[in-house]
């Protein structure tokens, strides 16, 4: 297996400003929703998902078009973690800013989705 390292460097940066963009640039209060109760939490969350895959199409189509599916990969790891660390059944019930738990929560969330980037960056680098 060959690496192309200065790509994979280049895609670790790229994603981390994708990920800041998308989480906080581009995320509003309608879509905060995702901690809703029941079925109401889908649309929102669907379109916060939608945003980050949409970076991660162009990226993607720019380096590599044949692995266009990578977007997929995206949106459905970010829907299940968010909705995991947001669903007042799971992680969502730990919403105190104030806890040790609110904070692993949101960290654990965090490292979910960069350890999905690293995956992405290191497959378009190696294929």
């Amino acid at each position: 297996m060959t690496v192309n390292v200065e790509l994979f460097l280049a895609l670790l940066i790229i994603y981390q400003v994708k990920h800041f963009a998308a989480d906080f640039l581009f995320q509003n209060v309608w879509m905060l929703q995702k901690s809703r109760a029941g079925w109401e939490f889908v649309l929102p969350l669907s379109t916060h998902c939608a945003i980050h895959s949409a970076f991660t199409l162009a990226i993607v189509l720019y380096v590599n078009p044949s692995l266009w599916w990578l977007a997929v990969v995206d949106l459905v790891t970010h829907f299940i973690m968010d909705r995991i660390k947001a669903g007042p059944r799971y992680m969502g019930r730990f919403s105190d800013m104030r806890s040790q738990a609110f904070w692993i929560c949101f960290g654990f969330d965090q490292m979910v989705h960069h350890l999905t980037h690293i995956w992405i960056c290191w497959y378009l680098a190696t294929h």
